[in-house]
């Protein structure tokens, strides 16, 4: 082959192969494809450079075009993208861009997300969200803390397991109280004596207080005390509280019966009942038409002592209460009692002792009670309305 052949070839071979790279360049900076571009803004673009590549779902599918820094400290960085007009069914206005890596240490590179099918069309130009890059470097300070985290644990557990191993060498050499107890036979032998002498004493309290409680219901129905609970009307206050409640209910009364305490019970300071046919009217409208929640609310005058007239209202509206249930067919479990003692809330205007029977329509809800529920009441410790 003659001299000019072989740098004929020489050229056409060179130009070969220069047009093939700049189609391979050129195609994978789609020069030669249709395109459109979009935008996302950064706040740090953590190392992404011009003509990284940009993936949409995982496919090369377009490069960045440009990086602009802002104009202000507070802006944000500009990344402007070439995408691959093919995309265009697929990004959507609620896309979102970020920068990921590739491996471990490896480049950056720029990912698109689908967008969702009922969101518009993204156009040539528009800026779409982003989200910021994780950077190595925050993954390294929080790594480290987590390692610090940890052998802080392992150094408290060892010394926690540290001071196990000691206390378990104590007792076992029978030093301190549990070491002697373990160890010591005899020892154990006194302390269970003791318990089983501690038990026997608790026994023998409780059957002393059962003794007294019915020594006491005794003397309440003794010929020489029996005219004192006579003349107070009730036997036992810790019934006084097992129907109160602790406030008024909500609303408007529907019906309001109001009663002379002079004109119900014999004398002031007694919770025994005179004239208790007054009390019928009410007890009738308590049997005869439907209710949410009623309440005996009974006040004192404001003299005397006030924790003896505090128990002196409660009985009273107990003992009421009493004569209503026992003389009227009707759910009992909405009749509640409240004793004032020198309040005098129930009568303000003329600021005397006063009972007063307050029904609440139906749906009223019943306010929770004073004390816990005392259960069933003995017979003898049941008041009377007498």
């Amino acid at each position: 082959m003659s001299r000019i052949a072989r740098l004929g070839a020489f050229i056409v071979v060179t130009l070969s192969v220069l047009a093939a790279g700049v189609f391979l360049i050129g195609s994978k900076a789609y020069l030669f494809r249709s395109t459109f571009q979009v935008k996302a803004q950064f706040d740090n673009v953590a190392g992404l450079s011009t003509g990284a590549d940009v993936q949409v779902g995982g496919v090369h599918s377009g490069t960045v075009r440009s990086i602009a820094l802002p104009h202000s400290p507070g802006g944000k960085v500009v990344v402007s993208i070439d995408l691959d007009k093919s995309t265009h069914e697929i990004i959507k206005q609620d896309s979102v861009a970020s920068i990921e890596t590739e491996g471990l240490l490896g480049n950056q590179y720029l990912a698109i997300s689908f967008g969702s099918a009922g969101q518009g069309d993204v156009r040539d130009g528009d800026t779409i969200q982003s989200q910021p890059p994780l950077q190595m470097s925050d993954m390294m300070m929080k790594a480290s803390g987590i390692l610090t985290s940890t052998q802080q644990t392992m150094m408290n557990a060892a010394q926690a397991t540290g001071h196990l191993n000691s206390v378990s060498a104590k007792i076992d050499a029978g030093q301190g109280s549990v070491g002697a107890l373990i160890n010591d036979k005899a020892l154990y032998s006194d302390l269970r004596q003791s318990t089983n002498s501690l038990g026997a004493t608790m026994l023998q309290a409780q059957a002393g207080a059962t003794d007294f409680r019915e020594n006491m219901e005794a003397l309440k129905h003794n010929f020489l005390l029996s005219g004192y609970f006579k003349k107070r009307g009730y036997e036992d206050t810790a019934s006084l509280l097992e129907n109160e409640i602790e406030q008024m209910p909500e609303g408007a009364a529907e019906k309001t019966f109001t009663y002379s305490v002079k004109q119900l019970f014999d004398k002031d300071d007694t919770a025994k009942l005179r004239n208790s046919k007054t009390l019928d009217e009410g007890g009738e409208y308590l049997a005869r038409n439907p209710f949410g929640c009623a309440v005996i609310v009974v006040s004192s005058h404001a003299t005397g002592d006030t924790r003896k007239e505090l128990e002196l209202t409660q009985a009273r509206a107990m003992v009421v209460r009493e004569y209503l249930v026992q003389h009227f067919g009707f759910d009992d479990t909405k009749l509640k009692t409240i004793g004032l003692g020198k309040q005098i809330a129930a009568d303000p205007q003329a600021g005397q002792e006063a009972v007063q029977l307050l029904i609440y329509p139906a749906g009223t809800e019943i306010p929770a009670s004073k004390a816990p529920s005392i259960g069933v009441v003995s017979k003898a410790g049941t008041a009377t309305a007498k």
